[in-house]
C-alpha cells in the first residue's frame, strides 16, 4: 500500500473514531457514570479509603473465594497403565495413553472397538 492511501485510510479511520467520540459526549448515561465515579472517588479521598477497602466492606469474602479457587486445581490425576494383548501375536503394549505408536497401527488395523476388547483386566 502506497503512503497516500494509508494517509487517506488513517484519516478515514480517525474521521469515524471522532464521529463516535462526539455521540458518546452527548450521552445521558455516560454522563451519569463520569458523574458518579467523580463522587465516589472523592468520597474515598475525604475518608482516606481505597476501592480494595470498599470492596473488602462490600464483599469480605471475595479475595479468599478467588484464592480457593486457585488452591483446587492442584496436580491432575495419574494415569493408570494399560495393557493390550494381541490375540494374534501374542504381543503386548503398556501405555498410560492412546498416543502409542503400535496401538494407533493396531487400531488402524483392526478397528478401535476391537483392540479396545483387548484390554487386560
Amino acid at each position: 500500500m502506497s503512503k497516500l492511501a494509508e494517509f487517506r485510510q488513517l484519516e478515514k479511520h480517525l474521521a469515524e473514531q471522532l464521529q463516535a467520540l462526539e455521540a458518546l459526549k452527548g450521552d445521558a448515561g455516560l454522563k451519569k457514570e463520569i458523574e458518579f465515579e467523580t463522587k465516589l472517588r472523592d468520597l474515598l479521598e475525604k475518608y482516606s479509603y481505597s476501592l480494595r477497602d470498599v470492596i473488602n466492606l462490600l464483599d469480605p469474602q471475595g479475595g479468599r473465594r478467588a484464592a480457593a479457587a486457585t488452591l483446587k486445581s492442584g496436580p491432575r490425576k495419574v494415569r493408570q497403565v494399560k495393557a493390550y494383548k494381541n490375540p494374534h501375536t501374542g504381543e503386548i503394549i503398556e501405555t498410560k495413553g492412546g498416543n502409542h505408536k503400535g496401538l494407533k497401527e493396531w487400531k488402524a488395523e483392526h478397528g478401535s472397538d476391537t483392540v479396545e476388547s483387548w484390554l487386560a483386566k
